[in-house]
């Protein structure tokens, strides 16, 4: 996919599915059951063990899928990442080094930020989504604050968002939003509960079509 159809599938789908693990092992399976709950944009995180390697095997093996590669806090890193088959890239701060290494890719990084400086400077960059990070601690409502002297700026509130906010979030003028552990719970994740991960899935398309 292009830039541009990346960025589009992200805004269209409206969440990100954030997985975050103390095991690789049952991440492949995770992606399948947020698959059948229809959510297709992936974000793999860099506290995962193994990480890249395990990117480069769901890569391979669920191609349909929308994969990112998250907490991504160099550049060798983001350049790994894409190798393995990273379609974009997320940081959870402001990183200039990454920002230019996937301009320079051609992949679209979505930049973590907190402060309307911080939004400001990782746009000026050339991010093409700033991360919101933590969201949690303001809410929809600050969302809202930055969207009025950021209008252009896409936003993409992390933290705090579940099937009762994600609504407001969208609402508030987030492109789109990621979710955690309020979509992927530990518990369920060491369980190997695919159906309970499936059907929260489905609660977030659910929640954000209705936005």
């Amino acid at each position: 996919m292009s830039k541009a159809e990346i960025l589009q599938r992200i805004r269209n789908e409206k969440v990100i599915a954030l997985i975050r693990a103390d095991s690789s092992d049952s991440l492949l399976e995770c992606a399948r059951a947020l698959l059948a709950g229809g959510l297709s944009t992936i974000e793999l995180t860099m506290t995962t063990p193994n990480a890249i390697a395990v990117l480069a095997k769901v890569a391979r093996e669920l191609p349909g899928i929308n994969l990112g590669l998250g907490t991504v806090l160099d550049a060798g890193v983001a350049r790994e990442g894409v190798a393995a088959g990273a379609g974009f890239i997320v940081t959870p701060c402001v990183r200039p080094d990454v920002i230019a290494a996937c301009r320079g890719l051609g992949v679209p990084v979505l930049a973590g930020a907190l402060t309307p400086t911080e939004v400001a400077n990782s746009w000026d960059m050339g991010a093409d989504v700033i991360k919101i990070f933590p969201a949690e601690f303001f809410g929809p409502a600050y969302i809202k604050s930055l969207r009025g002297p950021f209008p252009k700026i896409e936003l993409l509130p992390t933290g705090g968002v579940t099937p009762q906010t994600v609504g407001e979030f969208l609402k508030a003028g987030a492109f789109a939003t990621a979710a955690g552990s309020s979509l992927i719970a530990a518990a369920a994740l060491k369980a190997r509960d695919w159906a309970q991960i499936t059907a929260r899935a489905r609660e977030f398309v659910k929640a954000a079509a209705a936005a």
